[in-house]
């Protein structure tokens, strides 16, 4: 690929995607939501609490949140036999497995593939989170079940959640389970960009699930952890006490750059390059995160780029809402802009105000986010901002957190850019620069008839 057009065939498009979460069974409805400003978390009422048989004593303590956070709908439908499972191994198969199952499949129709039909490589990277509430409730099962306890494992422990969408969709490309807690999607779709420039694979599905199993329920808000004081996540606020929790999925279809030109897909976006590192031990503690770890994460995802920082107008950022994450989170990113001040070019925003922390899909959530914001040419608001946390640095930097919905134009001869952040507790750093897609190129009328593609 000819760097002229500004590429140096690095560049891998995103081709397809299909994505629940939240408020959305698709990623059409996602992002109607991100423009409308919706908050998709759910709360109980008290005849709801009453209904969970919770105890009134709990739930009437003021630190008690009456918050299940965001959950998506139909997690318990699955169309088993179009997937080739018996209705029992459905039933004890993990929910997360299940659903990701779906969204693989419907991500390859997005771009117009069927994976079983086509002899070219295809891979699959992706996490889960941890699901021991299901372990304990299909071992419970097990005993009056006929299926094979061996195969029982594979289909109730997430860590076999690759290899069985490989199987079962033909994908004879690598097919890796990755974990690195809540940066697990971001590294996936990571080292999907990585096996696709190495040639091991021709596409690559990449993404994360987390789907809740256990019964909904409230819980009770504790100075300096993880969760909020309300249920909601004010990131980046004065008023911040906390992230939101939430479930979904999202999986993308890329493929090389080049190759997507030659093919015609339709392209949403462009991932210029991606990094990930770790913190090591120069911190605090093993969950804390560290200023240096990000900003040579970002760092080295720009100059993988080849872009300056300051032509990047946005940033997706992991934005959890917590009064130590914040205010780290943009000093890293002060430090790898090295410029701003009074000049507020790039704006930014985190999707966890919408809906919640999906753990192992936090990161492919905001990359969703991000490539359908460079689509539409649009910057939807980050929520529940009115003040800066005053550990914030934001008179050092060029960022401004976006609170509206508005148009994303461009303001020099830069294609519009955006960064992409997600930290996993333990360390783990990715963060991926986005690109708009290359503008299509206008063809004579051609033939007066037209091929549909249907899919049943």
């Amino acid at each position: 690929m000819s760097k002229d057009n500004g590429y140096s065939g690095l560049e891998v498009a995103i081709i397809g995607m299909s994505a629940q979460f939240p408020g959305s069974d698709d990623y059409r409805q996602y992002w109607k939501n991100l423009q409308e400003g919706r908050e998709s978390l759910t709360f109980f009422t008290e005849a709801e609490l009453k209904a969970l048989h919770i105890d009134e004593a709990l739930w009437q303590d003021p630190s008690y949140v009456r918050s299940c956070g965001g959950i998506v709908n139909n997690k318990d439908q699955f169309d088993h036999g179009f997937f080739g499972y018996s209705p029992e191994e459905a039933a004890l198969m993990d929910p997360q497995i299940r659903l990701f199952h779906q969204h693989c499949w419907q991500a390859l129709e997005d771009a117009g593939y069927a994976a079983a039909v086509d002899n070219k490589k295809i891979g699959l990277f992706t996490g889960a989170s941890a699901n021991a509430n299901w372990q304990l409730y299909a071992h419970g099962q097990l005993a009056n079940s006929s299926v094979d306890p061996l195969y029982f494992k594979m289909i109730s422990y997430a860590n076999f959640i690759a290899t069985l969408v490989a199987y079962k969709l033909n994908l004879k490309g690598p097919a890796v389970y990755v974990d690195s807690a809540c940066s697990t999607s971001l590294v996936a779709i990571h080292l999907a960009c990585r096996s696709l420039l190495t040639r091991e694979c021709w596409m690559a599905l990449a993404g994360g699930v987390s789907i809740k199993t256990i019964t909904k329920q409230g819980y009770c808000w504790q100075e300096g952890k993880v969760t909020s004081s309300d249920g909601h996540c004010r990131a980046f606020d004065a008023a911040a006490t906390g992230t939101s929790v939430g479930e979904g999925t999202g999986v993308v279809l890329l493929k090389r750059l080049q190759d997507a030109l030659n093919d015609k897909d339709h392209i949403y976006a462009v991932i210029k390059a991606t990094a990930i590192n770790n913190d090591g031990s120069q911190k605090a503690g093993y969950t804390t995160p560290a200023v240096k770890g990000q900003m040579d994460c970002i760092v080295t995802a720009q100059k993988m780029a080849n872009v300056p920082a300051h032509s990047i107008g946005y940033i997706e950022a992991h934005g959890t809402g917590t009064r130590l994450g914040d205010p780290v989170e943009v000093r890293a990113l002060n430090e790898a802009f090295a410029t701003g001040g009074n000049n507020k070019f790039c704006a930014i925003g985190s999707v966890k105000t919408n809906v919640g922390h999906l753990d192992t899909a936090a990161g492919v959530a905001g990359l969703i986010k991000t490539a359908l914001s460079l689509q539409h040419k649009q910057l939807p608001p980050s929520l529940h901002f009115q003040e800066a946390n005053p550990e914030i640095d934001f008179a050092g930097g060029p960022f401004y957190v976006n609170t509206r919905l508005q148009p994303w134009a461009r303001n020099s001869n830069w294609p519009l850019r955006a960064g992409v952040s997600s930290f996993g507790i333990g360390g783990t750093n990715a963060h991926a620069i986005l690109e708009e897609a290359p503008a299509v190129q206008p063809t004579d009328a051609g033939r007066s008839y037209k091929l549909l593609t249907v899919s049943a």
